[in-house]
């Protein structure tokens, strides 16, 4: 890849990893639309780890006391503080977790055509305002999460493993539908994030040392600054825009993207 390659999808990792819009989605899609080379995974790694440094960064204070209150729970085995919410984030991992050893090798071959992307981006954006529109009308949503809410959340996000779902996009949806506040919906979505993004990440090196690769260093070292400027940016202005703006920009997005993709 070249500078200008590095810089783009960069941007588009950084940019789409947060917002419910679908990063696989976007980085699949554009080597395809501009035909340039397929970037190759050193360089998926690297922008992953960016864009988990940044939400790592983003909420550092609070996942300081997620990890100090789940360690004091397992010790004396009762809720703590925020035990609940890191519990929930663990063991909202599973689903997805289990779905990707199972149908990782299914997905590489059958789910990452245009046509797949186009129908998942139009159908879960759809879902993406149905949820909104639902969660408008609830007068009292809820700012707890409870056992339930993170099973229903769990599996949706293994949903997400489809490409143009958009992990976060389908965890906020996940938990408008079932009541809770955009804010927590947002912060539980994002949360749910660092597991997956480290797992994800742990996977690919996995594989990178199994077939490694010729890798330009200051290309991947560029890459990872812009993914993880960019994707701090957006989740600050995302989280402080989500109550003026809403959801309804990101739904209109991806029917527009969905019926152009459909159209190409």
């Amino acid at each position: 890849m070249d500078f200008i390659q590095t810089i783009v999808l960069s941007l588009v990792q950084g940019l789409s990893e947060f917002l419910p819009i679908s990063s696989s989605a976007h980085l699949i899609l554009v080597p395809k639309l501009t035909d340039w080379p397929d970037q190759g995974l050193a360089f998926d790694v690297v922008v992953h780890l960016g864009t988990l440094s940044a939400i790592v960064f983003y909420y550092r204070a609070i996942i300081r006391i997620l990890i100090q209150d789940f360690f004091y729970s397992v010790v004396k085995i009762q809720t703590i503080g925020q035990s609940k919410l890191a519990w929930g984030v663990l063991l909202g991992t599973i689903p997805v977790g289990l779905a990707g050893l199972i149908f990782k090798d299914f997905i590489e071959l059958n789910l990452r055509s245009t046509e797949i992307i186009a129908y998942s981006t139009l159908v879960f954006g759809l879902l993406l305002g149905f949820s909104s529109w639902v969660n408008a009308k609830n007068q009292q949503p809820r700012s707890e999460i409870n056992w339930q809410d993170v099973g229903f959340i769990g599996v949706m996000q293994a949903l997400a493993l489809i490409p143009g779902t958009s992990r976060s996009g389908i965890t906020i949806t996940a938990g408008l539908l079932i009541g809770l506040s955009k804010n927590m919906s947002t912060q539980f979505a994002f949360l749910l994030s660092i597991p997956v993004i480290t797992l994800s990440a742990l996977l690919m090196l996995l594989e990178l040392y199994q077939q490694p690769q010729l890798v330009d260093w200051s290309m991947l070292a560029v890459g990872f600054m812009v993914a993880a400027i960019s994707a701090y940016l957006t989740v600050v202005f995302f989280i402080k825009l989500l109550d003026t703006i809403g959801l309804v920009p990101f739904v209109i997005y991806r029917i527009i993207l969905g019926v152009l993709l459909l159209a190409i």
